[in-house]
């Protein structure tokens, strides 16, 4: 919902890198992994609905408060416009990938609830490998920008898992 109703520029991007929708690909097919089993037929345990509902409002949580914080920067494609700015604030100084760590969120949530272990496991470690992807991309693309301010905060907030440093 909040990237439907985020007020995204219209503008044409200075600089694009389309290689980060590989990691894209990566991440929905974990996601289409996830669903391959007969859950159905099961109900999950009651600790893995208690920890999927805290996982879901963290993750509802970091997505919209990165989208709020991105505003009009925010775009589907790893792209920087002429005036694009270093955000630091908010979401973005607990982990420079806020989204990522809200689908990570909602992807494990999901796992659990319709998931067996195994498969979650397998499915974890394609979604791990999509969005690295996508973090190098876009931490080329901020480095090439914004040189050593961007080096200085990489260094001090982790890429997106919070506290991982």
């Amino acid at each position: 919902m909040p990237f439907a109703i985020a007020r995204r520029r219209n503008e044409t991007p200075q600089k694009v890198n389309p290689r980060a929708r590989w990691g894209i690909v990566l991440q929905a097919l974990a996601y289409g992994i996830l669903w391959q089993n007969h859950f159905w037929e099961r109900s999950p345990a009651t600790w893995k609905v208690g920890l999927a509902l805290i996982l879901f409002a963290i993750a509802t949580v970091l997505v919209w408060s990165a989208v709020f914080r991105l505003g009009r920067q925010w775009r589907f494609d790893a792209a920087l416009v002429p005036d694009h700015e270093l955000v630091r604030t908010g979401v973005y100084g607990l982990v420079r990938h806020p989204i990522y760590t809200s689908f990570f969120c909602f992807f494990l949530a999901t796992g659990l609830l319709v998931a067996l272990h195994w498969v979650l496991t397998i499915a974890t470690v394609l979604f791990v490998i999509g969005t690295e992807i996508r973090v190098r991309v876009e931490d080329g693309l901020l480095a090439a920008q914004f040189g050593e301010q961007f080096q200085d905060y990489k260094g001090k907030v982790p890429a997106y898992v919070p506290f991982a440093k």
